[in-house]
C-alpha cells in the first residue's frame, strides 16, 4: 500500500497570501450580512466633483422616503463628506457598547451614516492614502445596522481611482445614477464614470442632468445617455430655491420635487427592468 503524496509546506509569502484572501472572503460576508434586508442599492456618482452629485444623492433619498419608501443614506466620500451639511442633521450615529455596532441617526425620514459624524472639525482636511479609505469604507458596511430598507442611496466619491473603485466591488450595487451638467468637460468625466462601470461589470441605471438653465445650457445629459445607450432619467433646473438651506430644496420647491418624482420613478422602472433581465439570464440551478 502506498503512501499518499505529502503535501508541500507553503512559503511565508504564501502563508500571508492566503490569510489575506480568507480575510477579504470573510469582509465581504459580513458585508453581505449587513446589506442582506436592503432591497435596492443605488450609487450615485459621477467622475467630477462640483456637479451636484450629493445634491441629488440626498434629495433623490428624501423623495424616496417622502413617497413612502425605507431609506437610508450612505456618504461614502471619506475626503470631503458633506452629506451632513446638506440634510442639516448633526445628531451622530449611536453605538452598542458590546459589538460596537453603529445605528444610523435619521433626518427627514432618512436614515444617515457618513464620516464627517467622525470628524472633529468638518473643515480640516482628511488626508489619507488609497489603504486608509479603502479600511475606512468597510468598517462603516460591516459596523452599521440599517435594519429592512426599501432603498439605500450611495453618495460615492468623484473619480475613476481607489475609492470609488472600493465601493463599485464592494457593494454590489443594483446600479449607477450618473450626474453630469451641461458643460462638455462635465459630459466627457460622466461618460468616463460610465465606461468605468460598465468595465467592471456593473450597470447603469442612467443619466441625469444637473445645473440646467440659461447660464449653463441645457442638452449634454440627453447626449451622453444617447451616446452610451443609457436611460436619460430627467433634468434638475437651476432655481433660486437652491439657496435656502435650511433644508433639502424638494420639501421647499414644489417645481424641484416634481423633478425627483420624475426621476425616482425612473430609476424604480430601470430598477426593475435590471432585475427582471438579471433573473431571465440566470442560469437556471
Amino acid at each position: 500500500m502506498t503512501n499518499p503524496p505529502q503535501r508541500r509546506k507553503l512559503t511565508p509569502q504564501e502563508e500571508a497570501k492566503l490569510a489575506h484572501i480568507r480575510a477579504n472572503f470573510e469582509q465581504r460576508k459580513r458585508i453581505g450580512d449587513k446589506l442582506s434586508r436592503i432591497q435596492h442599492k443605488i450609487g450615485v456618482y459621477s467622475g467630477k466633483g462640483g456637479v451636484g452629485k450629493t445634491t441629488v444623492a440626498v434629495n433623490l433619498a428624501v423623495t424616496l422616503a417622502q413617497e413612502g419608501g425605507r431609506v437610508a443614506l450612505f456618504d461614502c466620500d471619506i475626503d470631503c463628506p458633506n452629506v451632513t451639511r446638506v440634510l442639516r442633521i448633526s445628531e451622530p450615529p449611536t453605538r452598542d457598547p458590546g459589538s460596537g455596532v453603529f445605528t444610523p441617526s435619521s433626518r427627514f425620514g432618512v436614515k444617515v451614516m457618513s464620516m464627517a459624524f467622525f470628524q472633529q472639525n468638518e473643515e480640516e482636511a482628511t488626508i489619507w492614502r488609497g489603504p486608509m479609505i479603502h479600511n475606512a469604507i468597510n468598517q462603516f458596511l460591516t459596523m452599521t445596522e440599517w435594519g429592512e430598507l426599501d432603498y439605500l442611496v450611495v453618495d460615492l466619491p468623484p473619480g475613476t481611482s481607489d475609492a470609488p473603485l472600493t465601493v463599485m466591488q464592494t457593494l454590489n450595487l443594483d446600479g449607477f445614477v450618473v450626474v453630469t451638467t451641461p458643460q462638455e468637460l462635465a459630459k466627457l468625466d460622466a461618460k468616463r464614470s460610465i465606461n468605468m462601470i460598465r468595465k467592471l461589470n456593473l450597470d447603469v441605471i442612467g443619466v441625469v442632468e444637473n445645473f440646467t438653465g440659461e447660464i449653463f445650457g441645457r442638452g449634454a445629459g440627453e447626449e451622453l445617455a444617447e451616446e452610451t445607450g443609457v436611460p436619460f432619467l430627467g433634468r434638475f433646473e437651476m432655481r433660486p430655491e437652491y439657496r435656502n438651506q435650511e433644508k433639502p430644496t424638494v420639501l421647499i420647491s414644489d417645481a424641484v420635487a416634481d423633478e425627483y418624482h420624475e426621476v425616482a420613478e425612473g430609476v424604480r422602472q430601470r430598477v426593475a427592468a435590471l432585475a427582471a433581465a438579471a433573473s431571465t439570464s440566470a442560469p437556471n440551478r
